[in-house]
Order: structure tokens, then C-alpha cells, then sequence
């Protein structure tokens, strides 16, 4: 009984999350964002790295907590954006994205499954693949990183019920 109040709360969670995702204003939103990827990312935006988004909008979907912003790479600094016209766009559910972000899923996979769907510029959409493949969990911030790893353990182990 107790594994399928756990199955239970991993499946439904996100969508009572995305009521009160609602109020959050998209200002709040955006700076907590930028502030999180301007940190993972910085290194990677002195090397050049980011340079496939300069001028480029990436569409970031969470569809179950119906959320979605657009990235930009505008004079080396990463900014999110409410609306934007997407060179590409990923969308997905949190569950999946949090283990993709973990490295617990494949994102091909995901793919293949319809669970990941990626629109748009098939070679912007590659090169945001190619990046989330080559980020090391250990550069997060701690407190995202282990805030991902229990979030990816909460949920892995809901759904083995």
C-alpha cells in the first residue's frame, strides 16, 4: 500500500506544483533561472561554447508544470525570455527532464519514446544535446545538484512499484 502512495505522489506531484508555479511572476522566474544557468554555465560561455545560441532562441517546455521560458546567448550572457520566436524547443515532462539532467535517462531514448520531443533547427537542437551530454554534475552548484539526485531518487524509486 505504501508503494502505491509513493507511485502515486512521484506521478501526480508536479501537476499540484504547477497551481502555485501559477502566482510565482514570470520576473521572479526569470531571474532565478538566469542567475542558475549564468552559474553552470559560465565557464562554457568564456570558452565559446554557447556560441551556437548567440542571437538564437531555445524553447525550454515543462509540460506538466506548464511552464515554458526561451533561452538566449545576447552578448555572452545567457537571458530568458517569457516569449520569443524558438529556433528550436524542447519539451518534456519534469520527471523525465529531471532524470536526463541526472543522467539516470538517456535523452535519445526519451526521444524515441515521445517523452522528449525536440521541434525546430535540427542542428541547434543537436548542439543543446551535445551540451546537456557534456555537463558534469560535479560543476553544478551543490545545492542543485543534490537537490537533482534526490529528486531523481525519489522518483526512480516511485516508479519501480
Amino acid at each position: 500500500m505504501l508503494h502505491k502512495v509513493h507511485s502515486l505522489l512521484v506521478e501526480k506531484t508536479p501537476t499540484a506544483l504547477s497551481r502555485p508555479l501559477k502566482i510565482v511572476p514570470f520576473s521572479l522566474k526569470r531571474k532565478i533561472i538566469e542567475r542558475l544557468l549564468q552559474t553552470q554555465f559560465e565557464r562554457s560561455l568564456i570558452d565559446g561554447d554557447l556560441d551556437f545560441l548567440e542571437n538564437r532562441w531555445l524553447k525550454i517546455e515543462v509540460r506538466d508544470l506548464q511552464l515554458v521560458w526561451f533561452i538566449s546567448n545576447v552578448n555572452n550572457k545567457l537571458i530568458v525570455s517569457r516569449s520569443e520566436i524558438a529556433d528550436a524547443s524542447f519539451s518534456g515532462n519534469t520527471n523525465d527532464l529531471v532524470l536526463i539532467a541526472t543522467r539516470r535517462q538517456d535523452p535519445d531514448t526519451l526521444f524515441f519514446q515521445r517523452k522528449l520531443i525536440v521541434e525546430g533547427d535540427t542542428e541547434l537542437g543537436l548542439c543543446v544535446k551535445n551540451l546537456m551530454d557534456s555537463i558534469d554534475l560535479e560543476s553544478m552548484p551543490k545545492f542543485v545538484r543534490l537537490g537533482l539526485e534526490n529528486l531523481a531518487n525519489f522518483i526512480e524509486s516511485g516508479k519501480r512499484v
